[in-house]
């Protein structure tokens, strides 16, 4: 009999067999309370009645309507209604399937668009599993181990992730760009370089915000060199920072391409690179395009998700529930003292393990994960070794759900650390 691949491991042991809201349910009905959001992707919940109903109307209306085949009109819908969330002279958008292929496109953008070959990353990013994204790739050797040769043309700047580099956020500001001047001119010339692609929220990094400063840094010296500033909003967009992209967490920095996916259609497959349209039209004819690529029930699912999101205030509920999380995990390291850092922005919050030498502690980290689950509170692990536990709550989760969720944490941490 035919059997899943070996090679997927799963991080909880749940079988799921519905879901509702923040909690999804195993073949006993157990209830689990779910603060992995399906790697932050079911950003309304799961099955939220308003995705469900839009989902079930446009899959009796259109289901696949190839885009370079046919116009279909949920298609142009979103395009329209992107616009009112996206910066005015981000005006040009082309949709994939996944998170791994918008990246890809956004790549393909700038190296012909530019007519440069080379691409900068940051420490710890994450941008795909896929041969050019992997390639982007440096949260870990596990997603570009055994593949190589990777594509050429990346260089690797520092990220300031203070709590690592010992420094305070400011003087981790300043060191990661005098690193990146530093990249820029001993390893990829400015005239060389394409695009800077960064996370504003590393994300299989570890959950560590991109300080003050940092994103305007980039965009003064994509200004400055006549560099791509692509920002990828894939994991950190739609609301979950408590801003509707992370980016405007930096005041005046507009990116010049917009990478985004996983809550953009509360479950469905869809991403989308939003750019100019000037910046777009210099992309090689039949560069862009895709079997499944918007289709009609993910962006049915979108649209649908844009509105629950305005109607429900889900941008300022990840905000202020977002400060409750992180005050409460804040208390439980107070008395962990494995527990070394816990940082996050909105609905990305995440504690940090070490040993008593300031080592890198997983395996504290997976026993306390998997005691939430135990208890019923399902959470995943990130981070270069594996020692981060994280939490992605959906967008419309509650304070007593956050508390409840806390509770659980405190008793877990408190189990497995003794």
């Amino acid at each position: 009999m035919p059997k899943l691949s070996p090679v997927l491991k799963q991080a909880t042991p749940v079988l799921a067999t519905r879901g509702a809201g923040m909690y999804l349910y195993d073949a006993d009905d157990r209830r689990y309370l779910d603060f992995t959001a399906g790697v932050g992707v079911t950003s309304t919940g799961h099955c939220h009645p308003r995705i469900v109903e839009a989902v079930q109307q446009q899959a009796g209306r259109l289901i696949h309507g190839q885009y370079t085949t046919v116009l279909h009109d949920q298609l142009l819908t979103l395009t329209d209604r992107l616009g009112e969330v996206l910066p005015a002279a981000l005006d040009s958008l082309f949709y994939v399937n996944s998170g791994s292929e918008a990246v890809e496109a956004a790549l393909r953008l700038a190296r012909q668009a530019t007519g440069r070959q080379n691409v900068i990353v940051f420490d710890g990013s994450f941008h795909g599993r896929t041969m050019g994204a992997a390639a982007l790739t440096t949260a870990g050797t596990r997603f570009r181990a055994g593949i190589g040769p990777l594509m050429p043309g990346v260089a690797v700047a520092p990220f300031p992730n203070a709590f690592r580099l010992g420094l305070s956020e400011d003087a981790a500001v300043e060191h990661a760009l005098r690193g990146l001047d530093h990249v820029l001119a001993t390893v990829s010339s400015p005239a060389e370089t394409a695009a800077l692609f960064v996370e504003p929220v590393l994300g299989e990094g570890g959950y560590v915000p991109a300080p003050d400063g940092f994103l305007a840094g980039l965009r003064e010296r994509a200004d400055r060199h006549g560099m791509l500033l692509v920002v990828d909003e894939i994991q950190t967009g739609f609301g979950r920072t408590g801003a509707f992209w992370a980016y405007q967490h930096s005041p005046d920095v507009v990116p010049d391409v917009v990478i985004t996916a996983k809550g953009l259609a509360s479950g469905f497959p869809l991403s989308a690179i939003a750019a100019p349209t000037e910046l777009m039209s210099r992309a090689w004819p039949g560069s862009q395009g895709g079997t499944y690529g918007g289709n009609a029930v993910a962006c049915a699912a979108a649209l649908a998700t844009l509105d629950v999101i305005r109607d429900e205030g889900l941008v300022a509920n990840a905000a202020e529930q977002g400060r409750r999380l992180l005050d409460g995990l804040r208390k439980t390291a107070a008395d962990a003292p494995a527990v070394v850092d816990v940082r996050g922005l909105g609905l990305m919050a995440a504690s940090e393990f070490a040993h008593p030498d300031g080592s890198p502690d997983a395996a504290t980290a997976q026993r306390v994960q998997r005691a939430c689950a135990e208890r019923g509170l399902l959470l995943l692990t990130c981070g270069v070794h594996g020692n981060v536990v994280r939490m992605i709550p959906a967008l419309i989760v509650t304070a007593e759900q956050i508390d409840e969720a806390l509770a659980l944490w405190s008793t877990a941490v408190a189990s497995a650390t003794e």
